[in-house]
């Protein structure tokens, strides 16, 4: 890892902390606030310390786009846990053979970049 990149893996560690400290729930009960401060901490110590041993320059950016993305997403609408998505159900396909295949390809690929470390998780 460049000491660039570094800085900027631990930047967004310090920044996600940050906002864990000041998070409001969207409810504003003290509760649900406190439980998703904490969500907030555990995921992102959780996610760090998997990718902690990643030296793979695609892969880190692809980490750090992620974290970006989940971020913004929650300060945008003001959730911690990653949106869920839609994607069609794979009931067309038979059951073996090409299409079963290329419809699993096209949900792997049709997924968005900050649901990618979160199946890996969950």
């Amino acid at each position: 890892m460049t000491p660039v990149t570094r800085q900027e893996v631990l930047g967004l560690y310090r920044k996600i902390f940050r906002i864990a400290k000041k998070w409001q729930s969207a409810s504003g009960q003290i509760e649900e606030t406190i439980k998703e401060k904490e969500y907030i901490k555990n995921e992102a110590k959780t996610l760090f310390r998997k990718n902690k041993n990643v030296t793979d320059p695609k892969v880190i950016k692809q980490c750090i786009e992620e974290c970006e993305a989940r971020i913004e997403i929650g300060l945008h609408y003001n959730i911690p846990y990653p949106r869920p998505i839609h994607l069609p159900p794979m009931g067309l396909a038979h059951k073996h053979g090409r299409t079963l295949r290329h419809q699993e390809k096209l949900r792997k690929i049709s997924k968005p970049i900050y649901l990618k470390s979160h199946d890996e998780v969950s």
